[in-house]
């Protein structure tokens, strides 16, 4: 009996030390609302900024304090997923195939190849698909919440193009560097001075000569901290407007003073700067004979049509006239067929694509759109210095960018602010 009771001992002994070591090592780490952050979810993801921080030769903060970093991004990735979740954002099993698909194109491989590719690094193909979830989700989420609410006027570009000067000019690119001391909206005069005092401090370091890919990795509340504060190349039109006005008169290598917002004070340095060059574009001047299927006319009677036509234009014939009589693009036919001079991008793709092989005053084969059958003639090719349209058309998307960044990070503060968070990360 006594050897049977020491054994039972023993063994409830070690049960309890895997119990304790279980839970050591897969603690919480945060409460999120109704959910949790795991000090193993913390590890996985700590692990995975300090592996590409090493690839892009950064040095790696302390674990405290790159651990703090990347847990406050899990809590604001939880906190919109589970927005998302409540509003009923939900991304299919289809949507997420071909979105992927998309991905392994652009990277010039099948969803196979790309797999493969994936898992040779060392890199689990489901967790690439739950993060490319996550991700569609909260685009989404941001595009519901905070795009809907988004508009750029005529008068907003107008004045840009204004403000700016002659866009026909070359410009000049900037890539910045991004600090952020956050502050909450209702922070105490004290809490706002403390944060102003911070910042100064940071100034002074980075004037002193400090790393500011370092510095923002370390002491950034920041989207962007994780990688080094380092916001890419932008145009004027890009950069956020609190920093316009700053930005076009510092010199690279110049580091801001802090510049307070409602999200706290921002400091901003000039990494480097360059030229943008004019945007030209091939214009041509396309006509077309348009044969719409019906009842009557299939597929194979448009093709015939249309070749007795070419046939006829080839042998002498003027295109116009048989355009008139013949099309039933019904716009164009007044006009001998005539569709202009047109840019990249106007007609549907595959009329594009037939275009684009021609030669200047060949015809086309029959190709099929959505509107019918079609042949085209190439009456002429220029180039064209497109850059005041390309200008409008740019500076209307990245205003709209712009304010779609500063309502986002406004909103991200908010929801954290408003939201039931209690972290045990400096209890472990």
């Amino acid at each position: 009996m006594k050897k049977i009771f020491i054994t039972l001992f023993l063994l409830l002994s070690l049960l309890q030390i895997s119990s304790v070591q279980a839970e050591i090592l897969d603690r919480i780490v945060a409460v999120v609302e109704d959910d949790v952050i795991l000090d193993s979810e913390l590890s996985r993801e700590t692990e995975a900024i300090k592996q590409r921080l090493k690839a892009n030769q950064v040095m790696i903060p302390p674990d405290f304090v790159l651990r703090k970093q990347v847990l406050e991004r899990l809590i604001l990735e939880r906190l919109q997923l589970q927005r998302a979740k409540n509003i009923g954002i939900h991304v299919s099993d289809e949507m997420l195939r071909n979105a992927i698909a998309d991905i392994a194109a652009r990277n010039g491989m099948d969803v196979e190849q790309f797999r493969q590719q994936l898992e040779s690094q060392g890199m689990s193909f489901a967790d690439f698909q739950n993060s490319i979830r996550k991700e569609i989700i909260i685009n989404q989420l941001h595009a519901r919440e905070i795009g809907s609410r988004i508009k750029v006027t005529d008068r907003e570009v107008a004045h840009f193009l204004e403000t700016q000067g002659d866009v026909g000019q070359e410009k000049v690119k900037y890539r910045l560097g991004h600090i952020l001391i956050a502050i909450s909206e209702a922070a105490s005069a004290t809490a706002i001075q403390k944060a102003l005092d911070k910042a100064r401090r940071v100034v002074k370091e980075l004037r002193e000569g400090a790393d500011f890919k370092q510095k923002a990795i370390s002491v950034s509340d920041g989207a962007n901290a994780l990688k080094g504060g380092d916001l890419g190349w932008r145009t004027v039109s890009q950069v956020p407007t609190l920093f316009v006005d700053i930005v076009t008169k510092m010199k690279k290598g110049d580091v801001s003073e802090p510049l307070r917002s409602p999200s706290g004070f921002h400091i901003i340095k000039i990494l480097d700067m360059q030229g943008l060059d004019k945007h030209v574009i091939t214009k041509t001047h396309v006509r077309h004979i348009l044969i719409k299927t019906n009842e009557l006319v299939d597929d194979k009677e448009a093709q015939k049509r249309l070749r007795a036509l070419k046939h006829r234009i080839e042998d002498g014939d003027d295109f116009a006239a048989l355009a008139r009589a013949h099309s039933d693009d019904k716009g164009s036919a007044i006009k001998g067929g005539d569709l202009g001079w047109v840019g990249p991008g106007v007609l549907v793709p595959p009329f594009e694509a037939a275009m684009n092989k021609l030669k200047i005053g060949e015809i086309s084969e029959p190709i099929q759109t959505q509107f019918g059958w079609h042949i085209i003639q190439v009456l002429g090719r220029q180039q064209q210095d497109d850059s005041l349209e390309f200008k409008k058309n740019k500076v209307r998307a990245e205003i709209r960018k712009q304010k779609m960044d500063e309502e986002t990070n406004l909103w991200l503060r908010r929801l954290r602010d408003e939201a039931f968070v209690e972290i045990y990360l400096d209890r472990i």
